[in-house]
């Protein structure tokens, strides 16, 4: 084995590597599936998973690890909300609901909407949607996360919030 095969079972390179990469990884998760808790149970997967397999990784390729770790542990989760999701469906078609139907498909069809609308989004500018609206960052907190200046913040912001406001008229 190399040297270079070792070092990132060394808890110092593996803090590196965490520094290096958790911020970015967590925001690809967050526009991937636009939840900010999922996104950080990912990441510490990701990272537990590079943690016991820090041996077998070679430094040259952990970053390339890291982001196929996170895509395979997302859809799993997916799956698995899936599943979820079916068997909840199931049960509800058991129980009584004081909402009418109509109400019921108008709000799924809302929902599916703003979903269709938030992934149109170019992931540059989803990426900021999502943490102004969901995390509730204010553009100069954005700005130090993703490094950029406030101004590309803005400018992002205001292209998602064209997609949106187009997307929300549209019947």
């Amino acid at each position: 084995m190399s040297n270079k095969h070792q070092d990132i079972c060394k808890e110092t390179v593996y803090k590196t590597v965490f520094q290096q990469y958790a911020r970015s990884i967590r925001n690809y998760l967050l526009a991937k599936c636009g939840d900010v808790s999922l996104s950080e149970d990912v990441v510490q997967e990701v990272f537990l998973k590079l943690w016991q397999k820090c041996a077998d990784i070679r430094f040259a390729t952990v970053k390339a690890f890291l982001y196929r770790v996170a895509d395979n542990i997302l859809t799993d989760q997916f799956r698995h909300k899936k599943v979820v999701l079916v068997h909840r469906q199931k049960l509800s078609i058991n129980t009584v609901n004081d909402q009418t139907p109509q109400f019921q498909l108008e709000e799924k069809e809302f929902k599916e909407k703003l979903d269709y609308i938030i992934n149109s989004m170019p992931e540059k500018s989803r990426v900021v949607f999502l943490m102004n609206r969901i995390e509730k960052l204010k553009y100069r907190e954005i700005a130090e996360r993703l490094g950029l200046s406030q101004k590309a913040v803005e400018k992002r912001m205001g292209i998602a919030l064209d997609i949106f406001r187009k997307g929300i008229a549209e019947k």
